[in-house]
């Protein structure tokens, strides 16, 4: 992006609040030219009914725009599952199912202008970043396959849907070795990403842009310094390896038919 970005801040009708709004940021230059962590990034998440993608429901939905991991718009979403809230999930982020039915929009027209604004985004070669992107883009494509929509790649014209940026994939890659958990708080307190409400759309999808920019940051030559193509392959590998391995150990100390999806960003 070059010059000032000065976006003022979108919230559809019944979104939730979230993010700071209307921010003017210039990105920073280095003598190599803009790296992609220093330019506009597009933070994506969901917040949905359960952990299994093709069966959940979206209850709320964000894209956080960023640069630099300064964010400049953030689009909100609040839907209505059309099925009940399991109480697990609700405790989880917060939205009960008295919210979800009077305060969120039906969810065929808002999934419908969720993959509209990520495919925009894309369309125009901004990098989307999840933290575990095959949940989402999976789970949204499924909730489009369920109201009659065009998937996501049909929207891009049969091209891949990239470029994507994984913080958990990326981070399982260059600290493979770190022991403990790899939930995004805390990844976010490994980087010194402060991530605030967790478990609310917006704020994980800031963080997920943040702890990318870390990333890029402070590993230039795995990440930092790699073109966007580069990288977005890169991770198919990295996540390829990462479930190999894993359905490896499992199948040879806990359960012998054992599997773990490999493919990425899209299930």
């Amino acid at each position: 992006m070059d010059g000032e970005a000065l976006v003022m801040g979108e919230l559809s009708n019944g979104a939730l609040p979230a993010g700071e709004i209307g921010v003017a940021v210039r990105p920073v230059r280095g003598g190599g030219g803009v790296r992609w962590w220093q330019g506009p990034l597009v933070g994506f998440d969901l917040e949905t009914t359960g952990t299994d993608p093709a069966e959940s429901r979206i209850v709320s939905a964000a894209l956080v725009e960023a640069v630099g991991g300064v964010p400049v718009r953030t689009t909100g979403w609040l839907l209505d599952p059309g099925v009940p809230i399991p109480a697990d999930a609700q405790a989880i982020h917060g939205i009960s199912d008295e919210q979800a039915r009077t305060r969120g929009r039906p969810a065929g027209p808002a999934v419908e202008e969720i993959a509209a604004a990520l495919c925009e985004r894309l369309g125009e070669g901004s990098p989307v970043v999840a933290f575990n992107a095959p949940f989402d883009l999976s789970l949204l494509d499924a909730e489009l396959r369920r109201h009659g929509r065009p998937a996501l790649a049909e929207r891009l014209a049969g091209r891949l849907v990239a470029p994507v940026l994984d913080a958990l994939v990326i981070d399982r890659a260059v600290d493979r070795y770190r022991k403990g958990s790899r939930s995004l708080q805390r990844v976010c307190e490994v980087y010194g990403v402060e991530l605030l409400d967790a478990h609310e759309a917006a704020a994980d999808a800031l963080a997920a842009v943040r702890v990318a920019v870390a990333l890029g940051e402070r590993y230039p030559g795995q990440v930092g310094e790699l073109t966007l193509t580069a990288l977005h392959e890169r991770q198919v590998d990295w996540h390829r390896e990462w479930a190999e391995g894993l359905q490896s150990w499992l199948r040879q100390s806990k359960n012998p038919q054992a599997v773990v999806d490999a493919r990425w960003p899209m299930r």
